[in-house]
């Protein structure tokens, strides 16, 4: 569940996005309200998003995307900005009700492409005037154009086999059923129907437009990009145009479930030939990138097969010599955004150091990695601008996502965007900060610590501890519109969010420590946070809550039994209270066999045995306190069923408890009224116990 963790801290991408259908009406910046600069959930959800960030190939523009969300409509659409990289002459470039995304500029600067209605577009930034450059059957869902600007590669939903009982039984058109004889027959939110995501290729003619599409993956039942979050990232044009470098997992069943090995496949278009790059290699391999003149390819590689958190390599393979080697062997985390020089020299990447993401730069002749930048943000999404400067997204846990040029001499950083400087002025807002805390077993553990808006020391505050999820992911300061520390010191609460045993942004070591480790040294890291924290005189020893979702909804379900008293009210997002029964009944399998180390049923793991033996069922009997519990019914990871027994326990044990669930949402809360909902009960459950 690490993947899920960055997936769902930040919404900002650099050059990539989705685009959905036509809608009737245009959805612009919310004209909120705001009384006394308080910030609420509704003002929340006015921020413009900051996406899709592309630099021009002469390195002069930059184009992005801002998405604003509508309560009352209850969904959102996108449009495309463009700005000097020194963030002047900022203009619109589209206004429609559709929702533009996944950007791109043609290599020769001349417009920028994006996806509309499935659908792929071009735009002059000059003059505004838009071009629909596809002309296919098919809905696309992605695509990548060539270097050489003269062919595309698509990712298009392709149907091969049939599930559904209506297929199957033709006889039959009205029946709903599926009918599955293996392993993944549903994945994340989905269930299995027998499509896929293949790349198709497409020449564009004289008109330039593609009329012809071409699948490189016939009739194979794999996908690419990967499934369920997967992007363009995953695919790479050679700089000559005449291959493709793309990254696939090309397994099914029972082997998909339990392994995560995806490859690297190298695809010539001359020859309509495919091998694999990465054999041998049982870890996820993805993110290829092409150094500029073609000779050596970079990827993003595991070592361990099965464990979704081991530490990203970024490996080198030479296509002359066919030598692979390890760049990153020196760097205690796990590398992100990589991006070549223009003369193939140095790479630049984002890293978590102390739990935030920074700058770094690695010199191929010597293989040094420098770190270039400090601060409690994240920057994430590097795009080089000229010789000395890059931009990033950055984020802090109080500010959402913005563009930043960050000079590479001196590492400072510099907002360009500032899409929300005028809401935010109108805040009064929280702060945060990072301290360092002394574990039960001496170790120095960061602890973000965010503070209520206007804070005063001689004043008493009740604090909410954050049980983050993952087990693994770094805890860093990334803006979430869910878990939003902005949002909840802005209702009073002092939030303290400890980076446990577990957690990426603190070296290896300190990430492989919470596997097979559920719930002892973990949450002795989260009771030490608690601990030093509350001894604050700002602090109501009498008013302390905690919360968390997946894993951190274990982790609360656990304290639940264990805490002694440190807690006045729970809430638990998702999840897992049965771990016996998680095992079975999770999709991606692989995790929960490297995480407990083996099966329930397999009583001579002693390994498997002491891990099932912390799952927060077994604690029940202690359970005293009130408990709020939420969950998605399209919760595949964490199937909903553990959210409902762990509210029909408590209902039966007369602990005071409240369930609120979601049919239609997933692992997270995505549709803006159903977010506000969430929004609304998280405070009137805390504030009732804590105020």
């Amino acid at each position: 569940m690490k993947r899920l963790v960055a997936i769902f801290m930040t919404m900002s991408v650099m050059c990539s996005g989705s685009a959905q259908s036509q809608d009737s009406k245009i959805i612009g910046q919310p004209d909120v309200k705001i009384e006394n600069g308080v910030m609420t959930p509704e003002v929340l959800w006015s921020f413009g998003r900051v996406g899709n960030v592309c630099v021009s190939p002469d390195g002069k523009q930059v184009a992005y995307t801002v998405t604003y969300y509508s309560i009352a409509e209850n969904k959102s659409n996108s449009d495309i900005y463009v700005m000097g990289v020194d963030g002047t002459d900022k203009k619109q470039l589209t206004n429609t009700a559709a929702r533009e995304g996944s950007l791109a500029w043609h290599p020769d600067g001349s417009a920028i492409l994006f996806l509309r209605d499935g659908a792929l577009w071009s735009i002059d930034p000059k003059n505004q005037v838009e071009k629909k450059i596809s002309a296919i059957d098919q809905q696309i869902d992605d695509y990548l154009m060539a270097p050489t600007g003269d062919k595309v590669a698509f990712a298009i939903t392709t149907k091969l086999e049939k599930y559904q009982a209506s297929e199957v039984h033709s006889d039959l058109d009205k029946a709903n059923a599926m009918v599955y004889d293996d392993l993944m027959y549903r994945h994340w939110d989905s269930w299995k129907d027998g499509t896929y995501s293949h790349i198709y290729i497409g020449a564009i003619d004289a008109g330039s437009t593609v009329t012809k599409v071409e699948d490189i993956m016939a009739n194979e039942p794999y996908d690419s990009p990967v499934k369920p979050f997967g992007g363009m990232e995953e695919i790479a044009w050679h700089p000559n145009g005449k291959a493709l470098v793309y990254t696939s997992k090309k397994l099914t069943g029972k082997e998909y479930a339990f392994q995560t090995n995806s490859n690297l496949y190298w695809y010539d278009l001359d020859t309509k030939q495919t091998r694999l790059l990465t054999p041998d290699m049982p870890g996820y391999d993805k993110h290829p990138v092409f150094s500029p003149d073609g000779s050596k390819l970079i990827w993003l590689s595991m070592e361990r097969g099965g464990f979704e958190a081991d530490k990203e390599r970024i490996l080198m393979l030479d296509l002359n010599t066919n030598e692979r080697k390890d760049l990153s062997e020196k760097l205690d985390a796990s590398p992100s955004s990589l991006q070549w020089t223009a003369d193939g020299k140095m790479i630049y990447f984002t890293a978590p150091y102390q739990e935030a993401y920074q700058l770094f730069r690695l010199t191929l002749k010597n293989g040094e990695i420098t770190k270039l930048t400090e601060g409690d943000h994240d920057y994430q999404n590097v795009q080089i601008v000229g010789k000395d400067g890059v931009l990033v997204t950055h984020t802090t846990s109080v500010k959402p996502a913005e563009i930043y040029r960050v000079n590479l001499k001196t590492g400072k950083g510099e907002e360009i965007s500032f899409v929300n400087k005028g809401l935010l002025d109108k805040l009064s807002k929280p702060t945060m900060e990072k301290r360092f805390v002394t574990t039960t077993d001496n170790k120095q553990m960061v602890t973000w610590v965010v503070y209520p808006p206007n804070f005063d020391k001689t004043k008493k505050y009740p604090m909410l501890l954050m049980c983050t999820g993952g087990p693994q992911g770094a805890l860093s300061p990334s803006f979430s519109y869910r878990w939003s520390y902005m949002l909840m010191a802005s209702q009073g609460y002092v939030v303290i969010v400890p980076a446990r045993r577990g957690t990426s942004g603190s070296g290896q070591e300190w990430n492989d420590a919470i596997s097979k480790n559920h719930g002892t040294q973990d949450e002795q890291d989260l009771l030490a946070a608690v601990d030093a924290i509350s001894k604050e005189p700002w602090i109501d020893e009498n008013r302390i809550g905690a919360m968390g979702a997946s894993y951190g909804g274990y982790s609360v379900f656990h304290l639940a039994g264990t805490h002694k008293g440190r807690f006045k009210a729970f809430l638990a997002h998702c999840g897992i209270f049965n771990m016996e029964f998680m095992y079975s009944t999770t999709e991606e399998m692989f995790f929960e066999e490297w995480e407990t180390g083996g099966a329930p049923w397999d009583k001579d793991n002693k390994v498997a045995q002491n891990s099932y033996a912390h799952s927060p069922h077994l604690l029940v009997k202690n359970w005293d306190t009130p408990i709020m519990v939420v969950h998605g019914e399209k919760d595949f990871r964490v199937p909903y069923s553990q959210g409902m027994a762990a509210f029909n326990t408590a209902q039966m044990l007369g602990v005071e408890s409240k369930l609120l669930i979601f049919p239609t949402e997933n692992h997270w809360v995505l549709a803006p009224q159903n977010a506000i909902v969430w929004q609304r009960e998280f405070f009137k459950w805390f504030d009732k116990y804590l105020k």
